[in-house]
């Protein structure tokens, strides 16, 4: 009576046990899944919002792995699933590339737009280098403002960056052509001269200094 006994007792040992294994993984396995579909519904959006919140989400990713592979190690074997994350992992690690790259693209746009604004003034708009805003009224106005904000800041300018300036101080120059037609004054257009003759050593000078520390730079 006594061996049934203990035979029992180690039988409901077993039987609990096995029950607490199986319990763990259908947890695991419903986990898995719900965490390969949040990562599935990531890659699906290509909205602005990804960008916006992106800090927000990798914590939230981050925080739902380091849960899983919890639960995960728990279970005696858990191969089959530390494949599958691995799986899932490389999958977010290519939407994450993706999601960087277009936030690089972003900041670099808000730096381009931050810049034509200091350069151009308040009355600066967006518009694919057209300057149809610049007329015969606020030309000498823009290009003052123009020549003094590189002025102001040609010590910190990388050689890309004077690249970016003479584009962007040619398409002005073509905008002038056009607002010539429409009646500049002549006193407004010596200025203008004036300031161009300013412009063009201080662009050529520094642009060569740029260049000649990044060359040095490289060297080190």
């Amino acid at each position: 009576m006594k061996k049934l006994i203990h035979s029992l007792a180690i039988l409901s040992v077993i039987v609990l046990f096995t029950s607490c294994k199986n319990e763990q993984q259908e947890k695991v396995e419903k986990l898995t899944d719900s965490y390969v579909k949040y990562v599935d519904s990531l890659a699906s959006v290509t909205s602005d919002d990804v960008v916006t919140k992106w800090s927000e989400i990798e914590e939230n990713f981050n925080s739902k792995t380091a849960s899983l592979k919890d639960e995960i190690n728990k279970l005696e074997d858990k191969n089959d699933f530390d494949k599958k994350i691995e799986a899932v992992g490389l999958k977010y690690e290519a939407f994450k590339k993706g999601v960087l790259t277009k936030k690089a693209e972003i900041e670099a746009k808000n730096i381009e737009l931050t810049r034509k604004k200091e350069l151009f003034g308040s009355q600066f708009i967006y518009d694919d280098m057209k300057f149809d805003w610049v007329n015969k009224d606020n030309i000498l106005t823009v290009y003052q403002q123009f020549v003094s904000t590189v002025q102001k800041n040609k010590d910190t300018y990388s050689r890309e960056d004077w690249d970016e300036i003479k584009l962007l101080y040619e398409a002005l120059d073509s905008r002038k052509n056009t607002v010539e037609k429409e009646g500049l004054s002549g006193k407004d257009n010596m200025k203008i001269a004036g300031l161009k003759l300013k412009f063009a050593p201080m662009y050529t000078v520094n642009r060569m200094g740029a260049k000649s520390e990044e060359n040095a730079n490289a060297k080190k």
